[in-house]
């Protein structure tokens, strides 16, 4: 195992906002590398007040969206739309081996920060760009965050909603974190195919493309004919052991039986009905889906009877699949996450550390560097502006040009 990050000396620079898009550059920075955000000056990256947003929760004094998604990086205020900035621009590119941008196309072409506007400055550059709709299209120009183009437009809001509730919010963020996965994995291949070919690439990535594939089962269905499943009514389910039921503590657990064959008998035999399974009406998996409401209300009435606590114990016990529904608090101190290292310290120099999530990426022989506190607006900008050769001279003409800040 080397000691030295594997992208150590990887340049990246961050003109992305929000989240997909600066979480893959975070990736990258946590193996490593060299990671630049550039902001405007004044109010930054907008990510930086998302926290303040009901209903995000308010923690006084910590910004944590900012710190999860833009660790280990530096910060330049730079004003792109500032004559001067143009000549910053192009130092970043030729300085750069990866550049994440979530302009829309216009936007990138008023500010000539598209793909063929930049790779005449550096051939080698792996450009990578993450939209809400794709690039193409008559919705390629719509603003899109995950809850828009990843959760409601994929059918992933209408079917994990029960039958006859409306549909509900996903969390924050959770569209966009398996995009900034998708975005990273093509930079890497990219960055694979350069040690091939000598040349750089262009990478894409969408929330809707990422909502079709987190969607794909069901997709596929419909694709080949298929119908895709109505939201569930939990009472009358399409598969009673594939269904949520309540405890007496209020509380929910989910079966998840996949080898029926194999698992029924343990269930039935755990939960004290074992002639339920000499029942003819519940003999194989065709009649268990022809009773399957029949089955949910003798199973509402079961689990009814004792805490979660006790059925876990039982389940447990019986090897059978199930899940609980946690709380966010709740998963937030399982001890599978300290124990796999999912949660890691910030090394912020403080003696009151506190936990972050890490990214998901990880590789055994390769280690991520330890998490450092997000960057202030504009906190690197003149460290930065010498990285990719402005001297004294040119930096100072820069900020009373009020190009960067």
């Amino acid at each position: 195992m080397s000691s030295t990050p594997l992208l150590e000396g990887l340049h990246v620079v961050d003109l992305a906002s929000f989240i997909a898009g600066p979480a893959a550059a975070t990736i990258l920075g946590d193996f490593g590398a060299d990671v630049v955000k550039v902001e405007p000056p004044g109010v930054g990256d907008a990510y930086r007040s998302l926290s303040r947003m009901p209903p995000n929760p308010r923690v006084e004094g910590v910004n944590y969206p900012w710190q999860l998604d833009n660790r280990n990086k530096r910060s330049i205020a730079l004003n792109l739309k500032a004559p001067g900035a143009r000549a910053v621009v192009e130092r970043l590119v030729t300085w750069a081996d990866v550049l994440v941008t979530n302009f829309p196309p216009h936007t990138r072409a008023k500010l000539g920060l598209d793909y063929d506007d930049l790779t005449p400055l550096n051939p080698r550059l792996i450009y990578a760009d993450v939209t809400g709709f794709g690039e193409e299209g008559p919705d390629a120009h719509l603003p899109g965050f995950d809850v828009t183009a990843f959760w409601a437009r994929s059918g992933l809001m209408d079917v994990t909603r029960q039958h006859d509730t409306p549909p509900a919010m996903n969390a924050f963020g959770s569209g966009d974190h398996p995009t900034a996965i998708t975005l990273f994995a093509g930079i890497m291949t990219a960055l694979y195919r350069r040690e091939r070919t000598g040349e750089g690439a262009r990478v894409t990535a969408s929330l809707i493309a990422e909502g079709a594939w987190a969607a794909g089962m069901w997709l596929q269905a419909v694709l080949v004919g298929g119908k895709a499943p109505r939201p569930v009514d939990r009472t009358d389910p399409p598969n009673a052991l594939a269904n949520a039921y309540r405890t007496a503590d209020d509380r929910w657990l989910l079966l998840a039986f996949a080898n029926e064959d194999k698992q029924v008998p343990l269930f039935l035999q755990a939960i004290g009905h074992p002639e339920a399974g000499e029942n003819p009406r519940y003999a194989d998996s065709q009649s268990r889906r022809a009773h399957a409401g029949e089955i949910a209300g003798l199973l509402d009435k079961t689990f009814a009877a004792r805490p979660l606590a006790e059925w876990r114990q039982v389940l447990d016990a019986a090897g059978l699949t199930y899940g609980v529904a946690q709380t966010i608090e709740e998963f937030a101190h399982d001890p599978q996450l300290v124990a796999n290292g999912i949660l890691v310290p910030i090394e912020d120099g403080g003696s009151d550390r506190y936990l972050t999530v890490d990214s998901p990426v990880r590789l055994e022989q390769e280690p991520k560097v330890r998490p450092r506190p997000a960057p202030d607006l504009g906190e690197h900008t003149d460290s930065v502006l010498r990285d990719i050769g402005f001297d004294a001279t040119g930096i100072e003409q820069l900020h009373k040009a009020e190009a960067v800040a």
